[in-house]
């Protein structure tokens, strides 16, 4: 396990994954427990897919490639490439033999974690050393604790978009993939009350929302924390079946659709990178 800290937060990252696995600020706790009961994970990094392929497969070139759900980043091993200093730490991984029987790009993806105050900025880095194009999403998955202080319920929570929002979600279906029509969902509204049975039919998957953060408070307590987003076209929101938790989700990419071709240079939500080109992404936590 890797620790960084500053004079308010301290965060714990396991190499597995670059995957955050505890927050602490203000004498709490901010991230979920990870009890495999409900969900165990805390916050995985989604790479080199966000979501699920039709059949878990897709092809390029003329050939097929099988690959699970949000891609194989966690459950890979990074490596620290800036040991952890000034509340700063720097993982990364490469490809592989093993990466190139499922994904068949040369790349180099990096994850910084920085600390600075109440945040903690999180900054995703993709290079092509490919001698072609290469192809991919990148997306975050952080599950937060709620209730995060122990007197208050999962109901008392809501979550607050800073712009209003009149926005569709693309409901899910049983295998994972969004269905081709999108449905309404928030109504002139900056407010999401949390329930939950809001995700008992999956995640709800927003895609070009006008907000650029995301809070989630409760007006009996003190102590919450706001997921800014900006550069993320995709944002899902989650949690498993009556967990205790609620994920906000980042992403540059999305599950495919029910009618996907399995092309992955048409894939919605798909970037490209030409060789030796670099693709950068941020966003950060403010903890309160």
């Amino acid at each position: 396990m890797i620790q960084i800290e500053n004079n308010k937060i301290q965060i714990t990252i396991a190499e597995k994954g670059a995957e955050l696995q505890s927050i602490k600020a203000n004498g709490l706790e901010y991230m979920w427990s990870g009890d495999p009961t409900f969900w165990g994970k805390h916050s995985p990094v989604l790479f080199p897919i966000v979501g699920g392929l039709k059949n878990n497969s897709y092809s390029f070139d003329g050939k097929s490639y099988q690959l699970g759900r949000h891609g194989f980043a966690r459950n890979t091993i990074f490596t620290v490439l800036d040991k952890p200093k000034n509340g700063s730490v720097l993982l990364g991984i490469s490809d592989s033999e093993e990466t190139k029987k499922v994904y068949p790009f040369s790349f180099q993806f990096m994850i910084q974690y920085t600390l600075d105050e109440d945040y903690l900025h999180i900054e995703y880095s993709v290079k092509n050393t490919d001698t072609q194009p290469m192809y991919f999403s990148v997306g975050a998955h952080p599950a937060f604790a709620v209730p995060l202080e122990k007197h208050l319920s999962y109901e008392d929570y809501s979550l607050l978009f800073n712009k209003q929002e009149d926005s569709n979600i693309f409901p899910l279906d049983d295998n994972g993939q969004t269905l081709m029509e999108s449905v309404p969902f928030l109504k002139k509204t900056n407010e999401l009350p949390l329930k939950k049975s809001l995700f008992y039919k999956d995640a709800l998957v927003f895609k070009d929302l006008k907000s650029t953060e995301i809070t989630l408070k409760s007006e009996k307590g003190q102590h919450g924390l706001t997921v800014a987003f900006e550069g993320f076209p995709y944002m899902g929101i989650w949690s498993a079946k009556d967990a205790d938790f609620v994920c906000i989700e980042p992403w540059n990419g999305i599950a495919d659709n029910v009618k996907a071709n399995g092309d992955i240079t048409q894939k919605e939500g798909i970037h490209s990178l030409q060789p030796a080109e670099v693709f950068r992404a941020k966003w950060s936590i403010r903890f309160f």
